[in-house]
């Protein structure tokens, strides 16, 4: 079946000048213009992508993404920007966004962009295994790959799916020492210098929510000068 995505745009040139080119290259796509319809849209129905436009009227995208963020459906979103600053494109990774384009862009950008998502998307279905896909138990902390769903103790955790993807990774390779360049491209999907504080802002959130004692984590673990690990004491759990 061909992949079905979601264009929330409301400039009427770049939302028609998109759709052709994706449907050029098979892929099924739906536009919707306002930001509070492609909310209701995209919760509704399940998209392999969404490509968001920032400023939206009804809602903005920023606020949108976090919305889709909060929902148990993932779905990978590119975010398109009329916005250059730094910050405005940290804002749109730190909502959520899986990656980003600045416009204007190239319609081959643009393509190689969704290409490089579907990829990265199939890549994580393929090399997951059965035992990968079972429940990861580390001390009091218990994680359910399949469900998305994470306990402390017994009682819930409620993380983004950025939260989630940065745990699994770090669950799933007890001892193994990540870079923060490295955790952006296994869990953002690419490896921009200078990004590294988004890995960290998710850290210290990540932490917040299930360390006992932030100051002495017993599962996140920074290697000074290097990055992160998970601890190596859970790796026989």
């Amino acid at each position: 079946m061909p992949r079905n995505i979601l264009v929330i745009e409301d400039d009427q040139h770049i939302a028609d000048l998109v759709r052709f080119h994706l449907c050029d290259m098979g892929y099924d796509v739906q536009v919707v213009h306002d930001g509070r319809i492609g909310l209701t849209q995209a919760v509704s129905t399940p998209y392999d992508l969404i490509i968001l436009d920032v400023m939206l009227p009804g809602m903005d995208g920023l606020e949108l993404c976090r919305q889709l963020r909060a929902n148990p459906r993932y779905s990978p979103i590119l975010m398109l920007t009329a916005k250059s600053a730094e910050s405005d494109r940290v804002l749109g990774l730190e909502v959520g966004a899986d990656d980003y384009l600045t416009k204007p862009f190239s319609v081959l950008e643009l393509l190689a962009r969704v290409k490089a998502l579907f990829r990265r998307l199939d890549a994580l279905t393929t090399k997951a295994t059965p035992q990968e896909q079972k429940t990861i138990r580390a001390g009091e902390l218990t994680i359910d790959v399949e469900k998305r769903k994470v306990a402390l103790r017994g009682k819930a955790v409620d993380l983004t799916a950025k939260e989630f993807d940065l745990l699994l990774q770090f669950a799933q390779h007890p001892g193994h020492v990540y870079t923060r360049s490295k955790l952006l491209d296994l869990v953002w999907g690419y490896a921009h210098d200078g990004y590294e504080h988004t890995v960290n802002s998710h850290i210290n959130r990540l932490r917040a929510k299930i360390e006992q004692d932030t100051s002495h984590p017993r599962y996140i673990l920074t290697v000074w000068g290097v990055g992160y690990s998970f601890s190596e004491e859970w790796a026989c759990e």
